[in-house]
């Protein structure tokens, strides 16, 4: 557990782990949540001067991020999504947002159980950004 903390800067940085590296409590979640999942790795950074753990992992071909607290406790998922799949006024919303940009991935954020945000890679020539809307296909105020 030190290793942990003393590898990780005041800025965000992601610290990659093994299974058996991370507390008992994440090790569960993290189970439970990859179940029939490819799971591609494990990590903690500080993010707002908390502690967090991910497992990054593949289902289905789409990648499935889940961020948890010390205690195991899911805080965010962000689960990619077919932008067909989304209902008009998210698809609508993402691609007014994207401009003349190519939208190249889109993922859904749940934060504490609840569906926040949309979020769409977007590509514009050699650039890369990110937009979000809002469950209703809305633009955000301020991103998630």
């Amino acid at each position: 557990m030190l290793i942990i903390f003393g590898s990780v800067n005041a800025v965000a940085q992601e610290t990659h782990l093994k299974r058996s590296e991370l507390p008992a409590a994440v090790q569960k979640t993290a189970d439970e949540q990859s179940k029939g999942a490819k799971v591609l790795g494990y990590a903690s950074e500080m993010e707002g001067g908390k502690l967090q753990y991910e497992v990054e992992m593949t289902m289905n071909g789409l990648s499935r991020d889940v961020t948890m607290a010390p205690d195991g406790s899911v805080l965010e998922v962000e689960q990619q999504v077919n932008l067909e799949s989304l209902p008009a006024a998210v698809r609508e919303g993402l691609l007014k947002a994207a401009g003349a940009g190519t939208i190249t991935k889109v993922e859904s954020l749940t934060k504490h159980g609840s569906l926040v945000a949309y979020e769409a890679q977007v590509k514009t020539g050699s650039k890369h950004s990110e937009i979000q809307v809002g469950p209703g296909g809305q633009l955000l105020v301020h991103p998630e």
